[in-house]
């Protein structure tokens, strides 16, 4: 209980770690960050450990028969909140990239892939079902790791202690690197054939533009699933939907007029129809229509 009244003792000093947050990370954003190898290995190992412990610690409290959660068999008024939370699993297209790149005989390509979705769907679901059984809804908070920390009577106290400074790890080692990568991508989407920027714009304007919006976003709010929401349906429907689906369908339209429309690839996608971009864009509309119903619910309170 001590613990547990000390953390709460902490929310009003949040804008103070934020802004020691900002302080402290904030000026990588000016640099560039290399050889981030190790770094992102070690991210990768706090990952898995902090997933592999609390499924662990989960399962246990559900087999000694302590779990609290009673889920119905549906809950039609958790469909407003789930597309934004779709889009946000989908983020697991990010290793792919990483995943594919090295390979150099393309043969059991497919192979490869279908593994990958299998290992994230299935710690996807054992994170979810064994949420869902051990913790009552009421009692359940929308940052995960926060239900196993320090303050948590069954969760041993160094387990409890490192789950909940996860999100500050994971954080601190990956802000750095998505906050330069943002910064290029926007020297890169206002470059122009030729040109140069002034210093100033290159060294000032450009971080600025990258650090700024996030910190006030972070400053102005602390509702999490508002914010999951909002980003996942926004901007992570617009970057992990729209984009690709209009990407495939115009280089699809390119490569028959380079290489003739009786082309083949045997590398070619099993999602070759034309169909499934449109269906991934219905999917970006019906999570963006769904989503913003749930803002507007949630705040009239309905």
């Amino acid at each position: 209980m001590g613990v547990c009244a000390a953390v709460s003792s902490c929310v009003p000093f949040l804008s103070v770690f934020q802004a020691v947050f900002t302080l402290c990370l904030g000026p990588f954003t000016f640099f560039n960050v290399q050889k981030t190898k190790y770094l992102q290995i070690l991210t990768s190992l706090m990952r898995w450990m902090a997933f592999i412990s609390m499924i662990v610690i989960a399962l246990i409290r559900i087999g000694e028969g302590k779990g609290e959660g009673k889920p119905p068999l549906a809950d039609a008024t958790g469909i407003r909140n789930l597309f934004g939370v779709c889009v946000y699993s989908f983020m697991c297209q990010h290793s792919l990239p990483s995943l594919i790149t090295p390979v150099s005989r393309k043969k059991h390509l497919t192979g490869l892939v279908l593994l990958d979705y299998v290992l994230v769907l299935s710690f996807y679901s054992l994170l979810c079902f064994t949420a869902i059984f051990c913790f009552s809804s009421g009692s359940l908070m929308d940052m995960y790791t926060l239900n196993f920390s320090g303050c948590s009577p069954f969760v041993p106290a160094v387990i409890g202690y490192f789950l909940g400074l996860f999100p500050v790890f994971t954080i601190s080692t990956n802000f750095p690197i998505i906050a330069v990568t943002l910064r290029n991508n926007w020297k890169t989407l206002f470059h122009r054939e030729g040109g140069t920027y002034p210093w100033f714009v290159d060294r000032i304007v450009f971080p600025l533009i990258t650090l700024v919006p996030p910190i006030i976003v972070a400053f102005c709010t602390n509702h999490l699933e508002i914010l999951v929401s909002v980003t996942g349906a926004y901007a992570g429907n617009g970057i992990q939907y729209v984009i690709p689906a209009f990407l495939v369908f115009c280089s699809r339209k390119d490569s028959a007029l380079v290489y003739g429309p009786d082309s083949s690839n045997k590398h070619r996608s099993p999602f070759k129809q034309v169909g499934w971009v449109w269906f991934v864009l219905l999917w970006a509309l019906s999570c963006f229509i769904y989503v913003t119903a749930n803002i507007i619910l949630t705040d009239v309170n309905l």
